[in-house]
């Protein structure tokens, strides 16, 4: 029997789509030698926010926790100039994306599959870096946590693309760099396919993806059906 082809590829967006260090790549130079252990520690900051917030009942936007990350790493890392703080978030905006990214995305839009975004981003800030990557255009809609105040993984937040498209969960192929993320989405009942660049090692055995790729210009070559 043949398989189904998918309805819907829906892409988280910071990690995935747009390189979460590339701010401090700009402006290595300038960071210094603690350059990569700063934004280490930022990024880490940023999820741990979103999820302890989450689990507390709270909610505080994207931007302001990514504003708060950034402070706690200056904070920690005091090698780098505090004088960046501004320059820093100013690129956070607009985050290179990773060099697959519009290739990948106008080849599943050409065959006929719908392309979303799902992001823990405030809107202003997925707004910004559709933009700046030129990919607004091959997007049929960026979803953005803020309709519902909560973070991922909450179901919750994978279901805003069900009610969106009108889908079943298994009618979604959702591609994240974050295994955290592949759990959530592998839990709600989409089709998950793992971005693993770093070739780090798996975790969350009991949900696991359905294919486990080494970069987005693999998603092209995939056949993923039906469960």
């Amino acid at each position: 029997m043949n398989e189904a082809v998918p309805q819907i590829f829906v892409f988280d967006a910071y990690g995935t789509l747009f390189d979460v260090h590339a701010a401090i790549a700009r402006y290595r130079a300038t960071a210094g030698p603690d350059a990569d252990r700063f934004s280490e520690i930022w990024r880490t900051k940023q999820l741990e926010y979103t999820w302890t917030l989450t689990l507390a009942g709270h909610y505080v936007d994207f931007w302001t926790l990514t504003e708060r990350a950034l402070d706690y790493a200056l904070a920690r890392v005091t090698s780098v100039p505090t004088e960046l703080r501004k320059k820093l978030l100013d690129a956070y905006m607009t985050l290179d994306a990773y060099p697959d990214v519009r290739a990948t995305l106008t080849h599943l839009k050409t065959g006929g599959a719908g392309v979303a975004i799902l992001s823990n981003g405030s809107p202003h800030m997925l707004t910004a870096a559709v933009e700046s990557a030129d990919v607004a255009a091959l997007c049929d809609a960026v979803l953005s946590v803020g309709a519902v105040r909560m973070y991922k993984p909450r179901p919750e937040v994978y279901a805003l693309v069900t009610a969106r498209f009108g889908l079943k969960p298994s009618d979604v192929v959702f591609v994240s760099s974050n295994r955290w993320d592949v759990m959530g989405a592998a839990s709600f009942g989409f089709r998950p396919v793992w971005v693993n660049r770093s070739a780090v090692p798996d975790e969350y055995p009991n949900h696991p993806p359905v294919q486990v790729v080494a970069n987005l210009s693999s998603l092209t070559s995939l056949n993923i059906g039906t469960r």
